[in-house]
């Protein structure tokens, strides 16, 4: 298989405008973004990309979850297509890079073959998985995982957020439900770039973060019921305080994830008490547990540890508790074959690199299931994402594009 030459690289001029105008759509309060799933920004978002890849002459695909499939046509018609994308969807106080860079990246190297006249043998379809944050609809990659079998289609719609909406709901009324039947496609590979979300290619100054396998997660949605009463005129004796529960179990969380150091990790992200009154001791609280390793052992055990801690603390406390699984799966290896076209491209092209392990979940997580699938990544400044001051620089968008551009060109062969 020919390898692309060292001067095919992509416009990181355009790439940069592209994801400027992009952030322009649902902005946040602080400078980053607000463009949740099924919102009517993301509808917009969706339909600038869309205008963007039918300018770059691609036809778009839409399935009946939502995802966005734009296809650059392959001189082969019984060649099966090479994927590439990420997610359009943000954090409601996410930054203008996460996900957003691997949906334009796959954009800006179809206009770059467009611009040079390169054919390749097989198609290429840049897209866009709905819903990858799980901000607003639990679990995160809900989309990608109905694509890979993960999920079924009527649970997924079924899902509500805060308000009670629904996702299929939702899905509908901002007109971006296809009909095109979810996961009836199939994949020669699949290429992912993202922003580290860490600290380490910055910290190590590497332009690229070749992406060998992504941690396994583990979501435990845990609810303590205890009895609301008043906070200045309640005993202490005679208190049944569900926060205080919580905030045990917390700790206990925090020594879990300390005892599997230092590639385990746990927190909760998502807390809610109720009443939330000042003078109100919580009768409730709801919570997840976040934990994450690219052990499966070491995340079982953890499960198992937290499910004892919730018992004995809700037990001395005369507290009732339940825990529910409401996300997680497995640690991944990325295909050896994908990995290798990554390494290759970033050697090629003079990029330092070096192999990292994803510490997010991503859409390339499920679809490796279906396809064989690698990740590429970029540095992010001081490793902070998931927050509006999320940064990168125009060089590392670039370069990560550079190294997405020719392993996607090599797996899909130029034709001459």
């Amino acid at each position: 298989m020919a390898a692309p030459g060292e001067n095919l690289k992509i416009n990181g001029d355009r790439l940069w405008d592209s994801l400027m105008d992009m952030a322009k759509i649902g902005p946040g309060v602080a400078g980053g973004n607000n463009r949740q799933t099924l919102t009517d920004a993301d509808g917009e978002g969706r339909a600038l990309f869309q205008q963007w890849c039918e300018a770059a002459g691609c036809t778009m695909g839409l399935d009946s979850m939502g995802n966005m499939f734009a296809t650059r046509a392959g001189e082969d018609p019984n060649a099966l297509p090479v994927y590439v994308g990420s997610h359009l969807d943000t954090q409601p106080t996410g930054g203008k890079y996460d996900g957003v860079l691997g949906v334009l990246g796959g954009l800006e190297l179809v206009r770059t073959l467009n611009d040079l006249g390169v054919k390749t043998r097989h198609p290429i379809v840049v897209t866009n998985w709905t819903n990858e944050e799980g901000t607003r609809y639990a679990p995160a990659m809900l989309s990608s995982g109905v694509f890979a079998g993960i999920h079924s289609e009527e649970w997924a719609k079924g899902r509500e957020d805060a308000e009670g909406k629904k996702f299929g709901d939702e899905l509908k009324r901002i007109g971006w439900e296809g009909n095109e039947p979810v996961g009836a496609r199939k994949m020669h590979a699949m290429f992912e770039l993202h922003i580290e979300q860490g600290p380490i290619l910055e910290a190590e100054g590497k332009d690229i973060g070749v992406v060998t396998h992504g941690q396994g997660l583990s979501w435990t949605q845990v609810t303590i019921t205890g009895k609301e009463s008043h906070t200045g005129s309640t005993p202490m004796p005679m208190r049944r305080n569900a926060g205080l529960g919580m905030a045990r179990v917390l700790e206990k969380v925090n020594e879990i994830a300390w005892s599997h150091a230092p590639h385990a990790v746990g927190a909760a992200g998502h807390i809610d008490v109720y009443p939330n009154s000042r003078n109100v001791i919580p009768g409730k609280a709801v919570f997840t547990v976040d934990f994450r390793s690219p052990d499966l052992a070491v995340i079982q055990d953890m499960e198992a540890r937290l499910a004892v801690a919730v018992k004995e603390i809700c037990d001395d406390m005369e507290l009732s508790f339940e825990l529910e699984k409401v996300g997680g799966f497995d640690p991944v290896a990325f295909d050896e074959g994908c990995v290798t076209a990554v390494r290759n491209a970033a050697e090629r092209l003079g990029y330092s690199h070096m192999n990292i392990i994803s510490g997010a979940g991503h859409d390339a997580c499920w679809i490796n299931q279906v396809a064989p699938t690698a990740m590429i990544m970029c540095p992010c400044v001081d490793g902070l994402s998931h927050n509006e001051a999320e940064e990168i620089s125009k060089e590392w968008a670039t370069a990560g594009t550079d190294v997405l551009l020719h392993a996607v060109v090599e797996t899909a062969q130029i034709v001459e």
